[in-house]
Parts: C-alpha cells; structure tokens; sequence
C-alpha cells in the first residue's frame, strides 16, 4: 500500500488516505464494526464513541497513539504496509 521511498513527495492528504485505509483493512480483516471497536476499545480503557471513531477514519486524521490502541483492542499483532 506505502509506495517505495524514492517517490515523489506526496501531499499530506495522500498520506491521510494511505493511513486511514491501513487501518479500515486491518478492521475489515479482522470482521471488527465500529460500534465493536469502540466497545474492545472501552476493554483496554479507551473510551471512544462509534460516530468518533467513524469521523476519526473518514477523515484520516488521527494519532499514532490511536492507532496502536485500535491494533491492540482488535488483537492485530502486525500491520501491513504493502500488499
């Protein structure tokens, strides 16, 4: 999915895009709604509404932080950058 490193610079929303797909894929992957995420998020002490969450990925705009929690609420032990 992450292009090679000698590409081009790309604008930010690219990477947003790149990003906010990653995570969508390791959710869809692992079967994991966002009503689901937010309650496996609650399990680790993560307290995030469904419609935040779902704005939070629509965007792409999101902490590296939130993105580990959500890896670890839903069990992902890798993340795959390329396919």
């Amino acid at each position: 999915m992450l292009d090679k490193p000698n590409d081009p610079v790309q604008p930010t929303e690219v990477w947003d895009a790149k990003v906010k797909n990653l995570l969508k894929a390791e959710l869809k992957r692992k079967g994991v709604s966002y009503k689901e995420l937010a309650d496996k998020l609650a399990l680790i002490g993560v307290y995030e509404t469904e419609p935040n969450i779902r704005n939070k990925l629509a965007r792409g705009k999101f902490t590296a932080v939130f993105m580990i929690q959500v890896m670890a609420a839903i069990g992902a032990t890798e993340l795959r950058l390329r396919d």
